[in-house]
């Protein structure tokens, strides 16, 4: 079923008017594996962003709900919305662009940092997820709207952008069907289209993500500073033993205080999916994030990674025959349950299995107001299934 056809559907029946996009196939979506962590890390650099030094470039690449998402990923970048762009009326309604004579193309409107990531990485990102040589199509999506093209406003952009274009060009061994030229003008779509996957993550896309993997950042950029959150230690300390007894139900008392075991799939968070922060139940130590959090099957709460490798204190552990290794809180020396080498190998191949008695977890729009936004770029999703 195409976009179009889909959209006359959904108008005829429910009788709205907001139009949506075509059905999805599990092919076409963001793959679940690397969602999180690519978000987290886009979202971590933001911290590095000089939003006094933004430039802008405009992209359409078809439907504009995954070329949203996939630059909404790539560190460096500040903001992106999708719009109209280049088309011929004001203010154009969805249903003008793709039924009206208004020669509107979906467009993202991208904001970034090129101390952090280049226009020319950018651009070269871009070709890596439209077919060049299709005209006024990409994906399962047919129409004017749906051409190709890259609209800048700085005209000493336009030789860096020739530049990629030559090497595409280059690489197709064929003139291309992407427009290259000045922004004209440029319409926000309705809410409704601003982060779609984000509020629909099974919605359509057309995007192969998997180029993700290749963005190069600029030299001083160091994406490797989004895995060097540290704790402060001196910001939690161990209540008395009394404090702590009065404080915790006799389950969290058990597991933190006596090495004990909440019993598998009857806890609070084995299953939780939402966007927080796990938190030592003892001391308010953080020390996992949502979105290194999966679900293992094994009953209890599986993260891949702490916050901090050094919020962790691992202990070998012989108990009941077994040879297992013991994880334990930095500050609070609560027991928080085992890890193990059967995690997933995309994410380092650990599993920490911890109890959920051990944990306090803090949704996400509460981070702020307890005193943990700095680590809610790291918190804002739960990776995946």
């Amino acid at each position: 079923m195409d976009k179009h056809l889909f959209s006359i559907i959904v108008l005829l029946v429910a009788l709205v008017t907001i139009l949506v996009g075509c059905a999805t196939t599990a092919s076409d979506l963001p793959p679940k594996e690397s969602a999180g962590e690519q978000k987290s890390e886009a979202e971590a650099m933001k911290s590095q962003i000089d939003t006094n030094n933004l430039k802008d470039i405009y992209f359409a690449g078809g439907c504009f709900w995954g070329v949203e998402e996939y630059f909404s990923r790539i560190p460096g970048v500040y903001d992106v919305t999708s719009g109209y762009a280049n088309g011929t009326t004001e203010n154009p309604t969805y249903e003008e662009v793709c039924y009206g004579d208004t020669h509107f193309a979906e467009t993202v409107h991208v904001q970034y940092d090129p101390s952090i990531i280049s226009l020319t990485t950018l651009t070269r990102q871009f070709f890596m997820i439209i077919n060049p040589l299709s005209v006024n199509e990409q994906g399962n999506d047919r129409g004017e709207q749906y051409r190709t093209g890259v609209y800048y406003v700085d005209e000493a952009d336009l030789q860096t952008i020739q530049l990629v274009f030559a090497e595409v060009e280059q690489q197709y061994e064929s003139s291309l069907a992407t427009e290259l030229g000045p922004l004209e003008n440029f319409y926000l779509a309705d809410e409704y289209h601003q982060d779609y996957l984000q509020k629909n993550p099974d919605g359509y896309c057309h995007i192969d993500f998997s180029s993700l993997d290749q963005v190069e950042l600029e030299e001083g950029a160091d994406e490797t500073q989004l895995s060097e959150i540290k704790v402060d230690p001196s910001l939690y300390s161990r209540p008395s033993d009394d404090e702590i007894q009065d404080n915790l139900t006799d389950m969290q008392y058990e597991v933190t205080q006596k090495n004990g075991t909440e019993p598998a799939f009857q806890n609070d968070y084995h299953d939780n999916t939402a966007p927080g922060l796990y938190v030592d139940i003892v001391t308010g130590e953080p020390l996992f994030a949502s979105s290194a959090k999966y679900n293992s099957g094994c009953g209890w709460p599986a993260f891949t990674k702490p916050i901090d490798p050094d919020v962790l204190v691992e202990v070998p552990d012989n108990s009941w025959g077994l040879n297992r290794t013991e994880v334990r809180s930095r500050v609070g020396d609560s027991h928080l349950g085992h890890v193990f080498n059967d995690g997933p190998a995309s994410q380092g191949g650990l599993r920490y299995c911890i109890d959920s008695a051990a944990l306090r977890f803090i949704p996400y729009e509460e981070m702020e107001a307890e005193g943990y936004a700095e680590y809610m770029p790291l918190c804002e999703t739960y990776s995946w299934e």
